[in-house]
């Protein structure tokens, strides 16, 4: 389905996609424009395949991979398992040309359900573009823990896991109210993360929670992404009746934004 700011469609969301099994199946936005029609997102990049647009995805969940591709092993590294799940449109709550709201289950390797997700998207115009506006709470019914490369063992920085957005290709730069570059940017528990790219464009990244960490990349690992990691440090546990919540919003803006913009 599309999401719409007024008569622009500024997004396509593909509930049930073709993916390969070891890609991590799940729901993604992509393309993703700015009002102008620059796109902000990319699909399946050959760098890695398993990165689908904005989506929510974990590593590790009670060892079941639902991020797709290699799964990082403590003591050797990323490591091709069969431990790949898939997370699963299960039907429609509300539909509107701007949002959506929807339920989803998080499978494991034989189809168990792990999780159960309530998902709500929204675009709204704003006056500096338009902002996509994406909750999602999480439900066990039994006690389930989430983990990261980092929780399980590898260094630099990598705890990615939870809403992810895979950067369109090309250059670019990050940025916050007081830090300026990949290597400070990453890890931190920043208000708001900026990264602007070719076109130009600005994304914004806002809604942080608990222990949260921003994980950005700006191409000199390859790619460039912003996650909002769930386990950057250390496992997150979810328990039976206390759902996970969290709600982000991304300004999606043409141009190159400056801090003074951004902040007032």
């Amino acid at each position: 389905m599309r999401l719409a700011v007024g008569d622009v469609d500024v997004a396509e969301y593909v509930a049930d996609p073709a993916v390969d099994p070891r890609d991590g199946p799940r729901p993604y936005l992509h393309p993703v424009r700015t009002l102008a029609g620059v796109p902000v997102t990319d699909v399946l990049p050959e760098d890695h395949r398993w990165h689908l647009g904005v989506s929510v995805a974990m590593q590790d969940v009670n060892g079941v991979n639902l991020w797709g591709g290699r799964t990082y092993v403590r003591g050797q590294g990323y490591t091709w398992l069969d431990d790949h799940g898939r997370i699963s449109h299960a039907g429609w709550l509300a539909q509107a040309p701007d949002g959506f709201t929807e339920r989803l289950l998080w499978l494991g390797t034989r189809g168990e359900t792990l999780l159960t997700e309530t998902r709500a998207v929204a675009a709204r115009a704003v006056p500096l573009g338009w902002e996509l506006c994406f909750s999602y709470a999480l439900s066990a019914a039994d006690e389930v823990t989430l983990g990261s490369p980092a929780t399980n063992g590898r260094p630099g920085g990598a705890g990615y896991g939870g809403f992810f957005w895979r950067v369109a290709p090309g250059p670019t730069s990050t940025f916050t109210a007081s830090r300026r570059g990949e290597e400070t940017v990453n890890g931190s528990d920043e208000p708001w993360v900026a990264l602007t790219g070719q076109g130009p464009y600005t994304l914004v990244f806002r809604g942080l929670s608990g222990d949260d960490r921003w994980f950005v990349r700006t191409g000199e690992g390859g790619y460039s992404g912003v996650c909002a990691a769930l386990a950057f440090e250390k496992p997150l546990v979810i328990r039976p009746g206390a759902p996970l919540e969290r709600d982000l919003t991304v300004l999606v803006a043409d141009g190159e934004l400056t801090r003074d913009q951004i902040t007032t």
